[in-house]
C-alpha cells in the first residue's frame, strides 16, 4: 500500500506537477493498481481537471469524500484561512468575503499602503518569542524603491532561526523571504508585500516578469500556475495574522506607475480586508 498525502497548489517551480504527475505514472507504469482518491481533487488549486475526468473513466479508480482531510493544522487559530486565500487568488468575491468574516475576530488580515505601517503592525501583534517577518515574490523586482531587493538573497538559516538582535533575522523586517524560502514553513506574523509582477486587472489577474528595464507579460499557462502558487503560498505562511503591504507606486516611475497597484489594492479592500494607516 502507498499512501499519498497531497497539498493543493504548491508548484511553485519548473518541473513540479502535483497531483496529475502521480496519476500519469500509476497510469503509465501501474495499471493494474486500485486507486482510492478524495472527491476534492477537483477543486482548483490541484490544478488536476483533465486527469480526474480521466481517472473517472478508469474502473480501477474510487473516489471517496472521506479521504479529504478537512482539518488544516498549520494555523491553530482559523481552520479558514486556507480556503479565504484561495477564494481570493479565484476571484470568487462573495465567498471570500463571506470567509473573511469568520476568521477576523481570531485571525486578523489587515492592509496597507505604508510599508512602516505594515511593519510596526507586525511587532505590535507580537508576544514574547513570537516570531515575524517579510515575505514577497520572487518576481516582485520592483519593491527596490523600498530597500526590498529579491536579488540579494537572504541565508534561510539566519532569517528563521536568529534573534531579534541579529540584522539578518526575520524579526529585523530587512531581509524578505521568497516563496522558494518559505514554501513548508511558517511564521506567527506576516508583512507580505504585494508587487506589480501579479495584478488586479478588470476582473481577472496579471501575470508579469521584470526583465531589463520592463514589465513582460507572462503567456504561458504553466508559468501563470507557478506565480499564481506562489502567492498562495506567501498567503499562508502565517499561523496567527498578516499585513498585506500594496504600494502607492509613482507616476514618474514608467515601471511602477499607480494603476498597476491600484486595482490590485482596491480589489482586497473591496473583500472587506481593514486598511489601517498611522
Amino acid at each position: 500500500m502507498v499512501v499519498c498525502l497531497v497539498g493543493g497548489g504548491q508548484e511553485i517551480n519548473t518541473g513540479e506537477a502535483g497531483i496529475s504527475e502521480w496519476f500519469e505514472a500509476i497510469e503509465h507504469s501501474f495499471p493494474h493498481w486500485k486507486i482510492y482518491l478524495s472527491d476534492r481533487l477537483t477543486d482548483s488549486e490541484y490544478g488536476a481537471g483533465r486527469i480526474v475526468n480521466q481517472a473517472r473513466e478508469n474502473e480501477m479508480v474510487t473516489f471517496l469524500p472521506e479521504l479529504h482531510l478537512r482539518t488544516s493544522v498549520r494555523s491553530f487559530r482559523s481552520e479558514n484561512v486556507s480556503l479565504f486565500v484561495k477564494q481570493l487568488l479565484d476571484l470568487e468575491k462573495a465567498e471570500a468575503r463571506e470567509s473573511l468574516l469568520s476568521i477576523q475576530d481570531k485571525y486578523p488580515i489587515v492592509l496597507t499602503r505604508d510599508l512602516e505601517v505594515a511593519k510596526d503592525w507586525v511587532r505590535k501583534k507580537a508576544r514574547g518569542s513570537e516570531r515575524y517577518g517579510m515575505v514577497v515574490s520572487s518576481q516582485a523586482e520592483r519593491l527596490k524603491p523600498y530597500a526590498i531587493d529579491v536579488r540579494v538573497k537572504s541565508n534561510p538559516v539566519h532569517w528563521f532561526l536568529n534573534g531579534k538582535d541579529d540584522v539578518r533575522s526575520s524579526y529585523y523586517l530587512e531581509d524578505v523571504a521568497t516563496e522558494f524560502d518559505v514554501q513548508g514553513l511558517e511564521l506567527d506574523w506576516v508583512c507580505m508585500a504585494w508587487d506589480a509582477d501579479f495584478r488586479y486587472d478588470n476582473g481577472s489577474w496579471g501575470n508579469w516578469s521584470f526583465r531589463g528595464s520592463r514589465w513582460q507579460r507572462i503567456k504561458k499557462s504553466e508559468r501563470q500556475m507557478y506565480q499564481k502558487n506562489a502567492y498562495r503560498v506567501l498567503l499562508t505562511r502565517a499561523r496567527q495574522g498578516m499585513v498585506i503591504f500594496v504600494p502607492e507606486g509613482d507616476d514618474g516611475d514608467l515601471t511602477r506607475p499607480r494603476d498597476y497597484y491600484d486595482a490590485t489594492y482596491s480589489y482586497l479592500k473591496g473583500l472587506g480586508i481593514n486598511n489601517i494607516e498611522s
